[in-house]
């Protein structure tokens, strides 16, 4: 029934992509950009710019395949509930990449997700870039054309009929695409300002953070309050929700800059953002994003509560788990241990109300994961085999109880569906 109404959805949507076709409404014409015209050595101080804008866009993650592939050569997949979509090939190679490009057309495929080709699928977050400026645009456009060009055909995308029927994304265009996107802070600040431009456009941090309705469209009214796009699930990172799991502004600026914070180390896609974009952040757009995330007048940091006495007796079995497969190297207090683990107790996956997170780490672990400054943090093995449905829920319990305020309310089912 839910494949039947997606494709009737798809349809009613077609018949909007036709008129639009017809009428060229989402066919805007660009001037072309001075970057065109330069003639010499390309400007190096345009070109440093473009380097940072590349990264603070995080395109690494999604043009650059982690299996040792060429930076910005492509390959990378990208599932999504219509299909695997691959990153594209965007060096300057003339037969693959954008070589043959202008910087009018980049700019298209930013703000409309039309490239020379034809439309894009959204899985590019043209819906967020859509706010990037033209002189932006143009520099990421000067970089990407300064580095080498790499002749790797680009993958064909692993994506059913209807959807490769790619006028429908003109229609979906049409139904969802936005000039701008809602702010999640309230703020007038020049800071604030900066930081809505560095959050919502270049680090499009809405794609992850935001659910998704059917079409795969971003429900912004509920923008940042978390996504489920992939197998670890963004969390809600509005400003009511970070002060809750207890960020604070110093502790956010931390976290982007170094991958580690009190409240935990970033894993999952949150640990790619970190090491392809958020690190590079100057200090001034580091602080920046974290003012928009918290807006001109943050939210207080709550601290944790000890766990009532009655409650803690609930999960006394939690706790035997606990000391007899966690403690050893996140000790008996959750205290954690530096450059082996996180500490447990006020960790931000705890105190999530969501513990999806944190079942899906209990049950499958985590990789090992370097960080600045020597830091790291070891493997973390997976205890699916170790404990039953029952048992990983009393020790999901005690975590939750104990180390992060929460309820005690983690079932077997729950269990059972993370498997």
């Amino acid at each position: 029934m839910r494949v039947a109404a997606i494709a009737g959805a798809v349809v009613v949507v077609g018949l909007i992509a036709g008129v639009v076709v017809l009428s060229g409404v989402l066919e805007p014409d660009y001037d072309t950009s001075v970057v065109d015209e330069q003639t010499g050595a390309p400007d190096q101080q345009l070109l440093a710019r473009g380097k940072y804008l590349a990264r603070a866009g995080d395109c690494t993650a999604c043009h650059t395949s982690e299996d040792g592939g060429a930076p910005f050569a492509g390959g990378v997949p990208i599932p999504t509930p219509f299909g695997t979509i691959y990153g594209t090939n965007i060096t300057p190679d003339p037969d693959y990449g954008i070589g043959n490009w202008t910087s009018a057309d980049f700019y298209k495929v930013l703000h409309d997700g039309i490239a020379p080709g034809g439309p894009l699928y959204p899985a590019m977050p043209y819906t967020s870039y859509r706010g990037l400026s033209r002189a932006d645009s143009d520099a990421i456009f000067a970089y990407l054309q300064s580095i080498e060009p790499v002749p790797v055909p680009n993958r064909a995308n692993e994506v059913p009929f209807p959807f490769s029927f790619r006028p429908l994304v003109r229609g979906w265009n049409l139904l969802f695409l936005r000039d701008e996107l809602p702010a999640i802070s309230a703020g007038t600040s020049d800071e604030w300002v900066n930081g809505r431009y560095l959050v919502n456009v270049l680090g499009h941090c809405t794609e992850c953070h935001t659910p998704r309705g059917m079409l795969g469209q971003l429900k912004l009214s509920q923008s940042f309050e978390g996504g489920a796009a992939e197998v670890i699930h963004a969390p809600d990172i509005t400003p009511a929700a970070l002060a809750a799991r207890g960020w604070t502004a110093n502790d956010l600026q931390q976290f982007l800059a170094k991958g580690i914070a009190p409240q935990g180390s970033a894993y999952g896609g949150m640990y790619d953002a970190f090491h392809h974009s958020t690190r590079y952040l100057t200090e001034a757009d580091n602080q920046a994003a974290v003012r928009y995330l918290t807006g001109d007048s943050p939210h207080e940091a709550v601290a944790l509560k000890p766990a009532a006495p009655a409650l803690a007796e609930t999960v006394r079995a939690g706790r035997s788990h606990y000391l007899a497969l966690c403690a050893g190297c996140h000790a008996a207090q959750g205290q954690g241990k530096p450059n082996v683990t996180v500490a447990l107790a006020g960790n931000s996956t705890v105190r999530n109300p969501d513990p999806h997170n944190l079942l899906h780490v209990m049950l499958h672990g985590l990789e090992q994961k370097d960080f600045p400054d020597q830091q790291s943090r070891q493997a973390m093995p997976g205890f699916a085999d170790a404990l039953d449905n029952a048992q990983m829920a009393e020790l999901a319990n005690y975590l939750r109880v104990e180390f992060g305020g929460q309820k005690g309310d983690v079932t077997s089912a729950m269990v059972q569906a993370g498997r």
